[in-house]
């Protein structure tokens, strides 16, 4: 697995996990969904994603877009 796949998979389990507390525990679990949101938009624009930094030093192979 690549960075790339690895940052795009985190970013989906966060969005179905914040879906998922919404339903069974509170609306407030939205936010979390939000703030995926603007970290992919930020990352896309800086090409800075914390989430890439922690995949790299656990040892993951670079893809494309995070070399």
């Amino acid at each position: 697995m690549s960075i790339d796949s690895a940052v795009l998979s985190f970013a989906g389990l966060v969005v179905l996990a914040s879906i998922a507390l919404t339903l069974l525990v509170s609306p407030w679990w939205l936010l979390l969904t939000g703030f995926a949101g603007v970290n992919m938009l930020q990352a896309s624009v800086t090409g800075f994603c914390p989430a890439a930094i922690v995949f790299r030093r656990l040892g993951l192979k670079p893809g494309c877009a995070f070399q």
